[in-house]
């Protein structure tokens, strides 16, 4: 964030994508595990030191990077549309502006713009990953045992059509302009007040502005994202029904059964998962682009 915007050329248009997909991919390498606790926990599996032991004990630690190859794919999409897309946005809105910093509720709608722009793009690779993660919590007859991310798309292609591949994209896009809204505000807001008015070192700043971040980035995405698993896991039962016919009536259903509350069901995980991404993708990011100022990129 706070690039100078550059014209010309192939390279660096493409290159806030390149750069946004790899920090993303690099990112989720770290956090795979909590990811996979998350989704265990919004499942029923229990709390988060319930779902680890039972995992330790019945999959092995290898249970915990299950659906990597499709949080992957998923980065190499989502994270690529978005934080490219972002870049592009605030770069030309900042054209627009004359130079000029923007203000914050335009950095807002750019981020906006660029996370339903980015689920759109990855929503096939997160439903794979969500039926890779929730796989070994299904009876063994209704395992789907997909091999890996590919494996996930061409198999819900073939069976269930295409446009299965985008099961669940509207709470996709919704939770994604959620997440993205509470992450770049508050980020840009944190930065400010850590920096002018604590007067903090420019590391302490990215650290605690963007565990601000991540915890309102949580905050906004989570009911979003519990709807969503929820749509993307469901199984017909016995006589061919769903549980939910859209994600307005599990909404209202998980209303009706659990309160308001139901909906941030394993907040804490959840939030502990979003933070250190946040963070460790900018990190990530700072460095890829160090790099390529050295080697004249």
């Amino acid at each position: 964030m706070g690039e100078k915007p550059v014209s010309g050329g192939v390279w660096p248009t493409v290159k806030p994508f390149i750069n946004g997909g790899v920090s993303g991919m690099l990112a989720t390498c770290v956090i795979q595990p909590i990811d996979m606790i998350k989704v265990r926990i919004q499942l029923g599996q229990g709390s988060a030191a319930d779902v680890t032991k039972t995992m330790l004990k019945n999959e092995g630690f290898g249970a915990f990077y299950k659906g990597l190859s499709a949080g992957l794919l998923r980065q190499a999409t989502y994270t690529t549309a978005r934080l490219g897309s972002f870049r592009i946005l605030t770069n030309k809105a900042i054209e627009a502006n004359e130079g000029k910093p923007l203000p914050l509720y335009q950095k807002a709608l750019c981020g906006l713009t660029a996370g339903a722009i980015g689920a759109t793009v990855g929503s096939p690779a997160d439903l794979a990953l969500i039926r890779m993660q929730a796989d070994a919590t299904l009876p063994l007859a209704q395992r789907r045992n997909y091999t890996n991310a590919f494996h996930a798309l061409s198999r819900i292609a073939v069976d269930e059509g295409v446009l299965a591949l985008w099961k669940g994209a509207g709470p996709t896009v919704v939770r994604a302009m959620a997440l993205n809204m509470g992450m770049l505000a508050s980020y840009d807001q944190s930065v400010e007040f850590f920096r002018d008015n604590l007067g903090m070192g420019e590391a302490a700043t990215v650290v605690g502005a963007s565990s601000v971040s991540g915890f309102f980035a949580a905050a906004c995405s989570l009911p979003f994202d519990y709807v969503k698993t929820q749509i993307q896991k469901m199984q017909p039962d016995a006589e061919g029904k769903l549980p939910y016919t859209g994600s307005f009536d599990c909404a209202m259903k998980t209303l009706k059964a659990g309160g308001p509350f139901k909906f941030y069901t394993g907040f804490p995980v959840y939030c502990i998962r979003i933070a250190p991404h946040v963070m460790m993708t900018w990190i990530f990011l700072n460095q890829i682009q160090k790099v390529e100022k050295k080697i004249g990129l």
